[in-house]
């Protein structure tokens, strides 16, 4: 049977309401778990799907990054919002799924400068961008998501990948000049 929701003393330094969530969450509150579950469900679904590139592996890893988020919630010390812990969770989670899934050398992506993320956010056709991005190969297609879409500078995709930094700018770069040119082409 769940416990009812457990709040945090209200003396606490803790400002935002989902601080209490999360805190009721790690002291094993189920019902807890699901506001944070049903608040987040959306952005972790679509990082899992723009690193796999696949609906079904998509929704698995998405389930995979919650169990695993239950698991460890005990971990979250609170020194960054909770939405900012998940995503790194979530990209970690995700990439061990892959990894698992189809062996770990397919799967990376990324775009380097502020002017070229701006120049993709204005593109007309993103859907064709998009497109475009799931035709990478996957090790590119994840350097260029984590990078370039997700925000990772190349030392923490070298981290989470295992790969070295310079591995991780030359796919990101493959990446980029593939997308460019099949843009060039259409």
């Amino acid at each position: 049977m769940n416990k009812p929701l457990t709040l945090i003393p209200s003396d606490t330094a803790l400002e935002n309401g989902e601080d209490n969530i999360v805190y009721a969450a790690k002291n094993g509150d189920r019902n807890a778990f699901k506001v944070l579950y049903d608040a987040h469900i959306n952005r972790v679904y679509a990082l899992c799907y723009r690193l796999c590139a696949d609906k079904s592996q998509a929704e698995d890893a998405a389930q995979e990054v919650f169990i695993q988020v239950w698991r460890k919630l005990d971990n979250y010390d609170g020194k960054s919002k909770f939405s900012t812990w998940l995503h790194s969770v979530t990209a970690n989670v995700t990439i061990s799924y892959l990894r698992k899934q189809r062996g770990w050398w397919h799967k990376m992506f990324s775009l380097e400068s502020a002017e070229l993320r701006h120049e993709i956010a204005s593109e007309p056709d993103m859907d064709a961008f998009e497109k475009h991005i799931y035709q990478l190969p996957e090790r590119a297609r994840w350097v260029f998501v984590l990078h370039a879409i997700e925000g990772y500078r190349h030392e923490q995709i070298g981290e989470m990948l295992g790969i070295a930094v310079g591995t991780s700018k030359a796919q990101f770069h493959r990446a980029r000049h593939l997308i460019e040119e099949w843009m060039s082409n259409e």
